[in-house]
């Protein structure tokens, strides 16, 4: 009877013991698929994946700027997800030169910078024509320059950078650790780099808040 009881106890002591341990193999990934099922709102960080396969098919690229991510698509697919920094005032769309704003809208790509101070950049065709209208009804264009910026639009080429609405915005490298830019879309260097590669003129672009 007692070596019965001595070996429930030993038996017993055993199977605590093991609430102390570290979860291992499949204990361990049963531990951190709870984790993360327990966190649903809160989206993966973007894992390392195979090259682009290029070229890529009807290229799009859309800027979620609450989400801080630009997502890359072929023919419909999304192909890749980046993590972004936008401008010093990322919250609101852009309204005038030196707000800081990030603006929103659709746009395309009307060119490509290889020798940036920004390692590689991409131009974005801000101000697109209803940011023209706009200017033109609140007083910060004239006729004329509304005009010209219809007219670039139209035939998909670089829109008048020089007005009180702004200009100058691109996707650029440097860093998407914050929100550090005067307007533009930051990237780590690696992604500017490949969607530098992925991406020609005319592309379209979709910045949405």
């Amino acid at each position: 009877m007692m070596k019965r009881i001595f070996l429930i106890v030993v038996l017993f002591a055993i199977a605590s013991g093991l609430g102390c341990q570290q979860p291992t193999g499949l204990a361990r990934q049963a531990k951190t698929a709870t984790a993360v099922a327990s966190h649903p709102s809160e989206p993966p960080e973007p894992q390392p994946s195979a090259p682009l396969k290029l070229p890529l098919k009807n290229p799009r690229i859309v800027v979620l700027k609450s989400k801080r991510r630009l997502e890359l698509y072929s023919d419909g697919a999304l192909v890749r997800s980046y993590k972004i920094g936008l401008g010093l005032n990322p919250v609101p769309d852009k309204l005038q030169q030196g707000d800081r704003a990030t603006p929103e809208g659709e746009f395309y790509i009307f060119t490509r910078n290889d020798k940036s101070a920004f390692y590689l950049s991409l131009g974005i065709s801000y101000p697109n024509v209803e940011d023209a209208e706009r200017g033109l009804r609140d007083g910060l264009i004239s006729r004329a320059q509304h005009d010209a910026i219809v007219r670039a639009i139209k035939r998909k080429a670089t829109p008048p950078q020089n007005t009180k609405l702004g200009g100058d915005i691109f996707i650029h490298g440097n860093g998407a650790s914050s929100d550090w830019t005067w307007g533009c879309v930051a990237l780590e260097n690696e992604h500017v780099k490949e969607l530098f590669n992925a991406v020609p003129v005319g592309t379209p672009v979709t910045i949405k808040p």
